[in-house]
């Protein structure tokens, strides 16, 4: 079993980072657009645990997709050789809050809510 974080939080690439932010790790495989590393103050890219880009292509943001596209994304995220950084990113954020940071303009609908149910699962044990 894992610690879990006091708060796994899920942010916008697009807004300011705030001293609550903790542990900040970007979780697009691609950078997001017009946001400078100093805007973002990150202390991680995990790009590894973005969706697949065959995966991301197909979802395309769709909102009839969402479904389908959260299932395929949590069953990459089952694969074996997730699991190792899933969990280092649990341990590098423990005990502090570990905030998702994305590029999305869906709020209800992209990769970060997908993996802030896989680590706390993870983390639950």
């Amino acid at each position: 079993m894992s610690p879990i974080p006091c708060r796994v939080l899920i942010r916008r690439a697009y807004l300011e980072p705030t001293a609550a932010d903790g542990y900040r790790v970007l979780v697009d495989r691609f950078w997001p657009r017009g946001r400078s590393r100093d805007a973002l103050r990150l202390d991680a890219w995990a790009r590894e645990l973005a969706p697949s880009p065959e995966l991301i292509r197909w979802f395309g943001h769709d909102p009839a997709r969402w479904e389908d596209f959260r299932a395929r994304y949590r069953a990459e995220l089952a694969m074996p050789e997730r699991r190792q950084p899933l969990q280092a990113l649990l341990d590098a954020a423990y005990p502090r809050p570990l905030t998702l940071v994305y590029g999305a303009r869906d709020e209800e609908r992209n990769q970060a809510l997908v993996l802030r149910e896989a680590l706390l699962e993870l983390a639950a044990g």
